[in-house]
């Protein structure tokens, strides 16, 4: 409970991040199809409870141009989910979360002005991690940070594209039975309440606290994180 409270937090001051927090500790108490699936859950409800708060902003037109590469990496992160075995995936979840995390503690304050070009390969990208580890969010956080000025826009647009990533999940895991999996709905509804408190707490902290510096915290124990995916895949 203390995971998923504390990466909702996250979510809650920054609108994004809680996959990327909560899946490489969960990875470690479950399979990874069930932390992924439990987490796109999670996400979902915390959308659905909370999110018309996050609505101001939307900005549509950039959406619709990840759209399309976004459902072709999806199809291609389900592919590698169901038929890959899961020790090369931690890995590759490792590497991702290390090359995610260097890129955070390195780059300069603000973020690169981004061309829209960089909806496609952002979106196969996205659409691939969502799939495969729920993780996609933070590079599509990445090109909003790069398209958006305005703090609205960004927060909106960002908790937007999870929304629509966690909702085309749900279709595509129902269809190949990943939501059958024994356990799954009574541990995301025995976990809602620590969702909620986090989700709260962030959404209050957010005039209190500096989010630039949860970022940088969250960017040290991704780092960690990685480290110990790739000890554990090895």
């Amino acid at each position: 409970m203390m995971i998923v409270a504390g990466a909702y937090f996250v979510f809650g001051l920054t609108g994004f991040g809680s996959t990327v927090i909560a899946l490489p500790l969960l990875v470690h108490f479950f399979p990874l199809k069930f932390a992924v699936s439990l987490l796109m859950l999670l996400d979902l409800a915390v959308l659905a409870l909370f999110g018309a708060r996050l609505r101001r902003g939307l900005r549509l037109d950039e959406i619709g141009w990840l759209l399309p590469s976004m459902l072709a990496g999806m199809a291609v992160g389900l592919t590698l989910l169901i038929t890959a075995p899961e020790r090369p995936l931690l890995a590759v979840l490792g590497l991702f979360l290390l090359c995610y995390a260097a890129w955070g503690l390195a780059r300069p304050a603000g973020p690169p002005r981004l061309a829209r070009g960089w909806c496609v390969p952002v979106g196969l990208a996205g659409g691939a991690f969502s799939a495969l580890f729920g993780t996609g969010g933070v590079l599509f956080a990445v090109y909003n940070a790069g398209r958006l000025r305005d703090a609205a826009e960004l927060r909106a647009n960002n908790a937007a594209m999870i929304l629509l990533s966690s909702s085309l999940r749900l279709v595509l895991f129902g269809a190949v039975g990943l939501l059958a999996q024994d356990g799954l709905l009574t541990t995301a509804l025995a976990l809602a309440p620590a969702l909620a408190l986090g989700f709260w707490l962030g959404g209050r902290a957010n005039a209190a606290v500096s989010a630039a510096a949860v970022v940088k915290a969250v960017y040290a124990l991704l780092v960690i994180a990685g480290l110990t995916l790739l000890a554990r895949s090895l």
